[in-house]
C-alpha cells in the first residue's frame, strides 16, 4: 500500500513539474504561428515591430532547441529568422509605428544571439555568426531611420 501511495504521489509530481514545461513548448509554437499571421495580415505601418517581436521568440525559440542539443532544428529555426528579418527591412516605411522599440528589439535579440554563439557547438556557429551579422545590419538601418525623423 505505501509503495502505490509513492509510486502516485511521484507521478502526480512529476506531472505537476513537467507537465507546464511540456504544454509550454506548444503553447508557444502557437503563440509564434499566431503571431506570424498577425505580422503578415498586419497594416504597413504596423509591421515593423510585429516582425522585430517575431524574430525576437524566435530568437528565443532556437536558443531553447540548441541549448537541448536540437541543433538542425535550431538551424532551420535561425533561417526562417532570418526570413522574418529580411521582412522587417522591407516593411520600413516612413511613417512605421514604434520605429524605435522595433530597432531595441532588434538589438537586444542579437546581444542574445550572441551569448547563444557563445555557448554553441562548433558546428552551429557558423548559421548564429550569419544570423547576428544580419540582425546587426537591419538594426543600423532601423537606427538610421530612426534618426532620419
Amino acid at each position: 500500500m505505501r509503495l502505490r501511495l509513492t509510486a502516485t504521489f511521484l507521478s502526480t509530481l512529476s506531472l505537476i513539474c513537467l507537465g507546464p514545461l511540456a504544454w509550454g513548448l506548444s503553447d508557444s509554437s502557437t503563440a509564434l504561428a499566431a503571431l506570424q499571421d498577425k505580422a503578415d495580415q498586419a497594416q504597413p505601418r504596423d509591421r515593423c515591430f510585429l516582425y522585430a517581436e517575431l524574430v525576437n521568440r524566435m530568437a528565443d525559440l532556437a536558443g531553447q532547441q540548441f541549448n537541448s542539443g536540437d541543433s538542425v532544428q535550431g538551424t532551420k529555426t535561425l533561417e526562417q529568422l532570418q526570413r522574418y528579418a529580411d521582412k522587417i527591412q522591407t516593411g520600413v516605411a516612413d511613417d512605421s509605428k514604434r520605429l524605435k522599440n522595433a530597432e531595441t528589439l532588434i538589438r537586444r535579440t542579437s546581444f542574445r544571439l550572441k551569448d547563444i554563439l557563445h555557448e554553441a557547438s562548433y558546428e552551429d556557429q557558423p548559421a548564429l555568426e550569419a544570423t547576428v551579422k544580419r540582425l546587426n545590419e537591419i538594426q543600423t538601418r532601423l537606427m538610421m531611420q530612426v534618426f532620419r525623423k
